[in-house]
């Protein structure tokens, strides 16, 4: 009798508990990516955004000389397809020079001179190429 009683009195305290409404919790979640990074001829569209050498981005990534953006910065249109000369990347083998980060363009090279090899969309994704 002893053990019912006892069972009863943690069933009817399990009970109150479960039946005391939670307090609601109002989830945020915040992305930042801070601002957009300043390099002369434009960055990668993958993290870290280092700054690219001239020559890996076609005259169409460029309005009036500034850069449209690659990635969360990109500001062209949605159907945007923009060509580029992936030999300049180091996830292809580039070990060549790379301007930093706010430092000045030396020269933009001509657009008659590029040379593109892959299509990319300023969100990440490639398709073909140009092959000029």
């Amino acid at each position: 009798m002893h053990s019912i009683k006892y069972g009863l009195i943690a069933a009817a305290t399990a009970a109150v508990f479960l039946l005391i409404p939670a307090t609601p919790s109002h989830a945020q979640v915040s992305v930042t990516f801070g601002a957009e990074p300043s390099c002369p001829y434009g960055y990668y569209d993958y993290a870290p955004y280092n700054c690219v050498p001239d020559g890996y981005y076609g005259p169409e990534w460029f309005n009036g000389g500034v850069f449209i953006g690659t990635g969360h910065w990109f500001h062209g249109p949605s159907n945007f397809r923009g060509n580029v000369n992936n030999n300049y990347d180091p996830q292809h083998g580039y070990k060549g020079n790379m301007p930093g980060r706010g430092e000045a363009a030396s020269h933009q090279g001509a657009a008659q001179d590029f040379r593109g090899n892959e299509s990319r969309d300023g969100r990440g994704h490639a398709g073909g190429g140009d092959k000029r």
